[in-house]
């Protein structure tokens, strides 16, 4: 079977995690803790990048950071993973479900505004596949709302926006280093972006279960407290390890996925062409990492064809989220603004490709071939 996916190794996995085992000190914020979040805030041009144990902790840890109460909204798409809408209705806020665009999948720019309340604390953009919203224009509508934006770029490390990364534009910015990503810390894990310097002080004590812990041990007070809300956000230095071998040759990995990427992009064309299939788009201003290949088939109907074809010839491709606003929670605890256009529709029709690093060239023409005769 040609998995779906498989976490990228890159052969000094074992060493690293070796010398951490080595070190004394395998909790949070050890040496290869440190050398990730350095890498990270040199690379992204952010001032503060916190490891967590996954993206919903790192999302978890902003709803903090933007102090939510009851009766607060956040606005958000609804395809997107349970995580994205969890960590703010955790905090007793509503949330608010805007469609999406068609091309990207990615929040639409344009219906935002009209979901705008008084009671609207925050925009949640989430960069679908590693494509990027439109960050000018909702960057624009958090001025002139005075709004937080949180960056849910789970599956957009080393994706940009006009050449700046994602994850380093809004307040706060949140990464998945989980074992479908481009990059994983052995499992699971993630990373908070913090790009408004007023707020890092105060998301080193929400990570420190709430304690100035952190201060304590850089010798900046004589002991520590508790000082705020709080959790144990911190990824061990295991992890840490594991997901340092990764960042060590990241552009590897991004030219490599890329270059599959590509290679299912022209393979498939002739597709578009007779009217078959619908590609991933890439906007202008964007440049995608490559997270997954995910095509648009007719209907359901087809694509359930589809997937029964390739699991006949032992190819694993997956649909993606059912859409938040559809389920009991999401009607629990959000809305829906405006008419689902969009959504609903076409996360019918979605179809992933097995995208992954170490996916052979042999096996994606397999796929390629198999998807191919399907349609001829």
């Amino acid at each position: 079977m040609i998995p779906f996916n498989a976490p990228a190794v890159v052969g000094n996995e074992s060493e690293y995690m070796q010398s951490a085992m080595s070190s004394g000190k395998l909790c949070g914020d050890g040496d290869f803790t440190r050398r990730c979040q350095q890498w990270l805030e040199h690379r992204f041009g952010c001032p503060k990048v916190l490891l967590t144990p996954s993206c919903t902790a790192s999302l978890e840890m902003a709803a903090i950071l933007l102090d939510l109460k009851s009766g607060d909204e956040v606005i958000m798409p609804s395809f997107t993973f349970v995580s994205t809408a969890n960590a703010f209705v955790l905090r007793g806020a509503t949330v608010v479900f805007v469609d999406v665009r068609q091309d990207t999948l990615n929040l639409d720019e344009n219906k935002i505004e009209a979901a705008i309340t008084s009671r609207t604390k925050a925009i949640v953009a989430v960069h679908y596949a590693g494509v990027s919203c439109d960050m000018d224009a909702i960057m624009a509508l958090a001025d002139k709302y005075g709004l937080k934006v949180v960056e849910d770029a789970a599956q957009a490390v080393m994706s940009t926006w006009k050449g700046k990364p994602l994850g380093s534009i809004g307040h706060i910015g949140c990464f998945s280093f989980h074992e479908t990503k481009n990059y994983t810390a052995g499992g699971e894990g993630g990373a908070t972006l913090i790009n408004d310097r007023l707020l890092i002080e105060r998301a080193e004590i929400i990570r420190e279960k709430g304690t100035n812990r952190s201060q304590f041990f850089r010798g900046q007070v004589d002991k520590y407290t508790w000082r705020d809300l709080g959790s144990s956000y911190l990824m061990s230095d295991l992890q840490a390890a594991y997901l340092w071998a990764q960042l060590e040759i990241a552009d590897r990995i991004n030219q490599q996925r890329l270059r599959l990427w590509l290679r299912y992009y022209h393979a498939l064309t002739p597709l578009v062409e007779r009217g078959r299939l619908v590609l991933p788009v890439q906007p202008e201003g964007c440049q995608h990492n490559a997270h997954m290949f995910a095509i648009r088939l007719r209907d359901a109907e087809e694509r359930s064809a589809l997937i029964d074809w390739l699991k006949d010839a032992e190819i694993l491709a997956v649909f993606h989220y059912i859409p938040l606003h559809t389920s009991p929670a999401g009607q629990r605890f959000g809305r829906f603004h405006g008419e689902d256009e969009v959504t609903t529709r076409e996360s019918e029709r979605l179809l992933r490709l097995p995208l992954f690093y170490n996916l052979s060239d042999n096996n994606q023409q397999t796929v390629i071939n198999s998807l191919l005769s399907f349609f001829y």
